[in-house]
């Protein structure tokens, strides 16, 4: 566990080092905000509820919005309360504000994987591929800014995943039991 926590740290150092540069800062931090309490995820997913033709796939994006924040910042966020990077790593500098809860796993990891599945996995390819590809990259802006350690992200990611796959599970029961009921 130690070796874990230590190659955390030098994997944000290694960003902090050779990735970032002053004139990405605004564009990551903007992409990172996208994240933020999921609201993007949440918009694109009641806006799909508008539409006849995605309905089905707004909803389910929102079930598996739903169950990752259950699982994500209600549950394991406060069973590990795990300290923030930033203010255990000697040498990482935060880009932007300090966050109020925990750090593991990440919310933003969380959110953008569980929503970006559904769409990848339900919708034609040519808006869920971009979706996806915009899910990984809020994933990393969190290792970027400094705010998560990658275990954070990764774990995250994972729960988005899972938390996808039992929104579909769960939409496709409900689905066919509407339809024995017709």
């Amino acid at each position: 566990m130690e070796f874990l926590m230590q190659l955390d740290g030098e994997v944000l150092l290694w960003i902090q080092q050779y990735l970032r540069r002053d004139f990405l800062n605004p564009v990551i931090t903007f992409i990172t905000s996208l994240g933020n309490a999921g609201w993007f995820w949440i918009l694109l997913s009641a806006l799909m509820m508008f539409s006849k033709k995605y309905r089905k796939i707004g909803l389910t994006g929102l079930i598996a919005l739903v169950i990752g924040f259950l699982i994500t910042n209600l549950w394991l966020k406060n069973m590990v309360m795990r300290i923030r990077p930033y203010e255990v790593v000697d040498g990482l500098t935060l880009i932007g504000r300090r966050a109020h809860d925990f750090s593991f796993p990440s919310g933003h990891s969380t959110a953008s994987m569980a929503a970006s599945s559904v769409f990848l996995a339900l919708m034609p390819r040519k808006y869920g591929i971009p979706a996806f590809l915009l899910g990984i990259f809020i994933c990393f802006t969190r290792l970027y800014i400094g705010i998560h350690y990658p275990t954070d992200v990764l774990a995250g990611m994972l729960i988005g995943f899972a938390a996808a796959f039992a929104a579909i599970w769960i939409m496709r029961k409900y689905n066919r039991l509407c339809v024995e009921d017709s």
